[in-house]
């Protein structure tokens, strides 16, 4: 039987990272993906600075639009507008060709890439990690990283738990070129009706990506939002390319990162920002500890690297959440003075995390005030 030295469970953000960091090191590397790429994935696609930061040295990012202005509104009302007049603040991908300028980094770096092949089972025994695929073959690997998702087989096996779980919808709309000219480098963020739910509007040259997220169990209501906000943007009769919907899970603080010689990043670890649900960054970053982790032989390194770079701003996020959820007046009015936009920009552009945002006097100062006051929305049906 062959035996790996890596087998990383998912060829997404997370598993390509934690393989391009092992084989460029000289771990032998195997990646084991259910479809074939460039596949389409549910994702906002924008990219922040920390995960522009993360992919420098690997690829060229396949950038459709780069955004430059922001345009907020509160349940479609109150629009603000406000430009970054230095440049781009986030940049937009299509994740079937960012996923794939991965892949092809990996298997330059020295893994091999096996696609449309779905892993089952997981079992460790004194040699390793048995895997056993859909197909009943099995393969033997000194370590794995689990990437497959929240949903997968690595979170079952790890035991990872989840503290929020929300339900995200959208759709890729095609757009004539009058819609391209009024959308280019420009987003749209709505604060939205439900508590903790926002929209999204990210331009992609001939396609706009429209998104809603709010907590699991409001499926209609979610549901409705989304089709209120296509409806104002004036897109109702527009066919879409992508009509998709997936849960988000967010790990407890206590929640596993690995069971012996399995690791779990990304989103199968619950690695994501539990306000904005940002889970690039987290899957590039923490798919990059692991196999840095793997190459160093020290597992715990990664537990200990996960605790100490990545779990203050989700800390933060939660924190964040639990304000917007009852205040997103709050936040609105917080964009419009230039601390707000200030803080915003620098969080878009990598130059500072929620953790250290959450940190500073005036942001700690109002999180506390606004925690004080009584919810508004505990009154509604």
């Amino acid at each position: 039987m062959t035996v790996w030295e890596l087998a990383v469970i998912g060829g997404g953000p997370a598993g390509l990272s934690a393989a391009y960091a092992a084989a460029r090191r000289g771990v032998r590397t195997l990646v084991v993906e259910r479809a074939a790429h460039p596949r389409y994935k549910t994702c906002g696609g924008g990219l922040t600075g920390t995960s522009l930061a993360a992919v420098a040295s690997r690829i060229e990012v396949p950038v459709h639009d780069a955004v430059d202005q922001v345009t907020f509104t509160l349940d479609g009302r109150r629009p603000l507008t406000r430009r970054h007049r230095p440049g781009r603040l986030v940049s937009m991908v299509r994740r079937e060709e960012f996923d794939d300028r991965l892949r092809a980094a990996a298997v330059a770096a020295g893994a091999e890439v096996r696609e449309r092949a779905t892993v089952r089972a997981l079992d460790q025994t004194p040699d390793g990690v048995r895997l056993r695929l859909a197909d009943d073959t099995t393969f033997l690997a000194r370590t794995v990283v689990g990437a497959d998702g929240s949903s997968g087989v690595s979170a079952r096996y790890v035991g990872v738990r989840y503290r929020q779980v929300d339900l995200g919808l959208e759709l890729e709309l095609p757009v004539p070129p009058h819609q391209q000219a009024q959308w280019r480098h420009r987003m749209l963020l709505d604060w939205g009706p439900l508590p903790g739910s926002y929209a999204w509007v990210f331009p992609k040259g001939d396609r706009l990506t429209v998104g809603v997220i709010a907590g699991r169990g409001e499926g209609d209501r979610t549901r409705e939002y989304l089709r209120c906000f296509v409806d104002r943007l004036g897109l109702a009769g527009t066919a879409p390319v992508h009509d998709t919907g997936h849960l988000t899970r967010c790990r407890a603080e206590d929640s596993p990162l690995r069971r012996g010689r399995v690791l779990v990043a990304g989103d199968a670890a619950g690695l994501l920002e539990p306000w904005t649900r940002e889970g690039i960054s987290y899957a590039l970053r923490s798919g990059e500890l692991a196999g840095e982790a793997v190459a160093d032989a020290d597992l715990t390194g990664y537990e200990r690297a996960v605790e100490q770079r990545l779990v203050p701003s989700i800390r933060a996020g939660y924190r964040l959440l639990d304000v917007f959820s009852r205040w997103p007046e709050f936040f609105h009015a917080a964009v419009a003075t230039p601390p707000g936009w200030r803080a915003f920009t620098r969080f878009c552009r990598g130059r500072s995390d929620f953790g250290q945002l959450v940190e500073g006097l005036p942001v700690r100062t109002a999180l506390a005030l606004a925690a004080r006051l009584p919810n508004p929305r505990a009154r509604q049906p």
